[in-house]
């Protein structure tokens, strides 16, 4: 398993997922903007994984694969979150859009893969 910094920083944006579900659930003022503020350096640690494999030539077939999986359990996870503070028709419809959606594109890929195609599905 290839460790390099592109690596270690999706590995860090997964393990920032509990982290997000207790400091979103702590009774603390500062606890809801800390949940917050750890969901953006999350998503700024999406964008630089990539972009520093390829700079610095570390690109890994388990980076590759774990970046993807790592956006979709942040994004469900704070989903998740969201809806159970507020439960309103709306907002549950929205998330399981999004979850459904962040799913059916897995499995085409999934799909994809196993028939032997290879080309870019759009997320």
């Amino acid at each position: 398993m290839p460790w390099n910094l592109p690596n270690t920083l999706t590995w860090l944006r997964i393990a920032a997922i509990p982290l997000i579900v207790v400091l979103f659930y702590m009774p603390n003022s500062w606890a809801d903007p800390a949940a917050g503020l750890l969901f953006v350096a999350a998503g700024i640690t999406d964008s630089l994984d990539g972009y520093l494999a390829r700079r610095l030539g570390q690109t890994s077939r388990l980076g590759a694969f774990l970046d993807p999986v790592a956006d979709k359990l942040i994004v469900a996870v704070a989903l998740v979150l969201l809806v159970s503070k507020d439960a309103r028709a709306l907002i549950v419809l929205t998330a399981a859009i999004i979850i459904g959606r962040e799913i059916t594109i897995s499995a085409l890929r999934e799909w994809m893969a196993e028939i032997g195609q290879r080309r870019k599905v759009a997320v």
